[in-house]
């Protein structure tokens, strides 16, 4: 067994750990001060919550044990792999422990579903929000990372590829999708979740371009920070091994950001006239999504491309809420599901070999579009549903007195911020 690929493993899902109590805060500072608390339990709540259900069944339907070189239907469960029961033990021979991994993938999983909470800041109830994150989770998420993730553990202990959008899609075209860390099973996954939950719940009370500000822009740039420094567990960690793939997805996780961040501030410049630390941080998340899917596939150069593309777009995306009406608080839509978007498509197009570019053959294209798109529809159409009867069976919103005197208060009983203490 390598002890260090395995130290690297779990130093790497420590880190992405890290990455929810940073979205905490990031998410937390973009919302208004009675609302901070409400807005960071959701992310705690999801840790909670993805913690205890990815060991007792979420591993079981994510990573099913198949035999080498088959491909794993679209939705299956591993009933051996219940609570963990079949994965107690290295397998003679193996290169890490499959504990590690189960460690590393547990931290996606939670990461993944905090992420959605984000459109539906100011106005959700906790409960609401936990019973649509368990059904979620369930019926999207552990399904959706076995087909894009495509790790089935076989009888020795090795991984077998098997995943339908990568195995399957290669069986097709020749080439499977492009998915290296996440940007359709984390970020279009959750977006598209998002822009449902943002349809159910309605919009906020005197929902309108410049009514919402953050109210803790330092909370921001705290937790972006903290997202950054997380996502290269997030990003060299998927390799699974300290090798020069590892190191080629930390100096794009370095790379992308850093380019999408410059360019979010040249546009805020030029359209409002003032680049914002808000801005900056967005844009550091928004290369950071595209990068995802793509950070092990791209030379250097074409990620600073890819960052600056992302930083762009993503900044003239998040307008779109108010063009089109629809009220996703934190730009959860904008920044994931179109971040998510634009690394996964971009692949087709500068993948190292397979691209476009290299291949001279479309379809690698082809194949990102097919993965982006059934994630996005399938994930869309799920939460919109499971939405949909958690608001007509326990409710999902609160009420509009309760969202205007700010939530924190009547869902948690707590302030964000006491700033005497009047109770003698």
């Amino acid at each position: 067994m390598d002890q260090g690929n395995t130290a690297f493993i779990l130093i790497a899902a420590a880190l992405v750990l890290l990455m929810t109590p940073g979205l905490a805060f990031f998410y937390g500072g973009l919302v208004k001060a009675k609302s901070v608390i409400s807005m960071m339990m959701m992310s705690f709540g999801a840790m909670g919550l993805m913690g205890v259900l990815w060991v007792l069944y979420g591993y079981s339907i994510a990573f099913p044990t198949t035999a080498e070189g088959t491909t794993q239907v679209p939705w299956a469960i591993d009933f051996t792999n219940f609570s963990l029961a079949g994965v107690l033990e290295a397998p003679e021979g193996a290169a890490y422990p499959p504990l590690a991994f189960v460690a590393f993938q547990a931290t996606f999983a939670i990461i993944t579903v905090a992420l959605v909470s984000g459109a539906i800041a100011d106005r959700a109830k906790f409960g609401a929000w936990m019973v649509f994150a368990a059904i979620w989770a369930t019926v999207v998420y552990f399904p959706v990372a076995s087909w894009v993730f495509n790790f089935g553990l076989a009888e020795d202990g090795s991984f077998a590829y098997g995943g339908w959008i990568t195995h399957g899609l290669q069986d097709v075209f020749g080439v499977g999708a492009i998915d290296f860390a996440g940007g359709t099973a984390v970020h279009i996954n959750a977006g598209a979740a998002a822009l449902a939950l943002a349809l159910v719940l309605g919009k906020r009370v005197g929902f309108q371009k410049g009514a919402h500000v953050p109210h803790n822009p330092p909370f921001v740039l705290l937790g972006a920070g903290l997202l950054w420094f997380g996502w290269f567990g997030f990003n060299a960690g998927s390799e699974l091994a300290a090798d020069n793939t590892a190191a080629l997805a930390f100096v794009n996780t370095i790379a992308a950001p850093a380019a999408a961040l410059l360019a979010w501030l040249i546009v805020e410049k030029i359209k409002d006239g003032k680049p914002t630390s808000v801005g900056a941080a967005s844009g550091a998340v928004a290369g950071l999504v595209a990068i995802t899917p793509a950070c092990a596939s791209l030379d250097p150069i074409w990620a600073i491309v890819l960052g600056l593309i992302a930083g762009a777009v993503c900044a003239l995306a998040i307008e779109l809420k108010f063009k089109l009406g629809f009220d996703d608080s934190l730009d959860v839509v904008g920044i994931h599901l179109v971040g998510g978007l634009i690394g996964t498509l971009y692949l087709g197009i500068f993948a190292r070999g397979t691209g476009l570019i290299e291949s001279g053959s479309i379809n690698q294209l082809l194949v990102q579009a097919i993965a982006a798109f059934a994630v996005l529809i399938y994930s869309f159409v799920l939460a919109f549903v499971i939405g949909f009867a958690v608001e007509k069976t326990i409710g999902f919103r609160v009420k509009n007195e309760d969202e205007i005197a700010g939530i924190d208060t009547v869902v948690h009983g707590e302030e964000g911020y006491v700033l005497s203490d009047t109770r003698g």
